[in-house]
C-alpha cells in the first residue's frame, strides 16, 4: 500500500510530516529520514485494528485482502 505524505520544515528545526488521507496521523523528526521513518510507524499504528472495534457474529469469517 502506498500513502502520500507531506513533509515540511518545522519552525523549531527538523521536520513535520503527515498523511493527509489519514486525519490526525502526524509525526516529526530531526532529519527527513527520521521523519519518514516516524510517519511510517504512525501510519502502521493508525491502520492497525483495535480489539474494541472488532465485533463479530457467531458465523464470522476473517480474511485479508491487499489494497
Amino acid at each position: 500500500m502506498k500513502i502520500k505524505i507531506v513533509l515540511e520544515p518545522s519552525d523549531d528545526g527538523g521536520y513535520t510530516v503527515y498523511a493527509p488521507s489519514l486525519p490526525g496521523c502526524i509525526s516529526e523528526g530531526n532529519t527527513k529520514e527520521e521523519a519518514k521513518a516516524n510517519i511510517k510507524e504512525a501510519i502502521e499504528l493508525y491502520l492497525e485494528p483495535v480489539e474494541d472495534d472488532l465485533a463479530f457474529s457467531e458465523n464470522h469469517e476473517i480474511m485479508e485482502i491487499a489494497v
